[in-house]
C-alpha cells in the first residue's frame, strides 16, 4: 500500500531531496538564466572584492566585461594604479627581492603624495591664520575661536612691545658709551695742546732767542696727536759773519 506522501516523495528528484545542490560549472545554454546568473554573481564578486579591501587593507582591482561587452570595475585606490603597480611587479618578478623593492618603492610614492597634500593643507592653514590675524575671514569663526585670536594677537602685541623696548634700550647705551669715548678723546687732545703751548714757550726763552726765530706754523697734529715742528731757520736781518751758533746748555 502506497501512501500519498510516499509517492510525492518519490517523485522529487535526489537534489530536491538533499536541499540545495551543487551545480555543475558549464556554460548555460539558456539566453535569460544566463542573464540573471550574470546579474548574481557579478554582483557578489563586487561585493566580496570591497569586502576584502576593506577588511585585510588589501588593493583591489576588479574588471569586468559582459558577453554584450558591457565593463563593470571596482577598485579601491584606482584601477589605472593598479594595472601599473602589477605591471611593475610582474616585468621584474624574476629578480630576487624586486616585489619587495617595487613596494617599498610604491609606498614611499605614496607617502610623498600624502606630505605634499599635508604641506598643502598647512600652508591653507596658515594663510587662513595669516587673513584672520589681518582682520579677514572672521565670519565663520564663532566667540570662542574669536577669543582666542584676540588671545594670540595680546601675546604677539606684549612680544613686539618687549623687543622693541631691548633694542631702544641697547640703542641708548650704545650711544652713552661713544659719548664717554668722545668726552675722553677730547680730553686728551686738549692736553695735548697744552703741553705743545709749554714746549713753544720753553723754546721762546732760550739764549739767543732775538737772534734766531722759530718759524713753527700753526699747531697741526697728525693722527697720533704728534705736533710738527719745522726746524730752526736763520734771521737774515744781520750778516752772515755776525751770526753766532746756537748752543743748547
Amino acid at each position: 500500500m502506497v501512501f500519498p506522501n510516499q509517492s510525492m516523495e518519490s517523485s522529487l528528484s535526489p537534489q530536491r531531496k538533499m536541499g540545495r545542490g551543487k551545480i555543475e560549472i558549464k556554460r548555460i545554454e539558456n539566453t535569460t538564466n544566463r542573464q540573471v546568473t550574470f546579474c548574481k554573481r557579478r554582483n557578489g564578486l563586487l561585493k566580496k572584492a570591497y569586502e576584502l579591501s576593506v577588511l585585510c587593507d588589501a588593493e583591489v582591482a576588479l574588471i569586468v566585461f559582459s558577453n554584450r561587452g558591457r565593463l563593470y570595475e571596482y577598485a579601491n585606490n584606482s584601477v589605472k594604479g593598479t594595472i601599473e603597480r602589477y605591471k611593475k611587479a610582474s616585468s621584474d618578478s624574476t629578480h630576487t627581492g624586486s616585489i619587495s623593492e617595487l613596494n617599498t618603492q610604491y609606498y614611499q610614492q605614496e607617502a610623498a603624495k600624502l606630505r605634499a597634500q599635508i604641506s598643502n593643507l598647512q600652508n591653507s592653514n596658515r594663510d587662513n591664520i595669516s587673513r584672520q590675524m589681518l582682520g579677514e575671514s572672521l565670519c565663520s569663526m564663532s566667540l570662542r575661536e574669536l577669543k582666542n585670536l584676540e588671545g594670540r594677537l595680546e601675546k604677539g602685541i606684549n612680544k613686539i612691545r618687549s623687543k622693541k623696548n631691548e633694542l631702544l634700550f641697547a640703542e641708548i647705551e650704545l650711544m652713552q658709551k661713544r659719548e664717554i669715548d668722545l668726552h675722553n678723546h677730547n680730553q686728551y687732545l686738549r692736553a695735548k695742546i697744552a703741553e705743545n703751548e709749554r714746549a713753544q714757550q720753553q723754546m721762546n726763552l732760550m739764549p739767543g732767542g732775538s737772534e734766531y726765530e722759530l718759524n713753527i706754523p700753526p699747531q697741526s697734529f697728525d693722527g697720533r696727536n704728534f705736533l710738527q715742528v719745522n726746524e730752526l731757520q736763520p734771521n737774515h736781518q744781520f750778516p752772515r759773519h755776525n751770526q753766532t751758533a746756537l748752543q743748547l746748555v
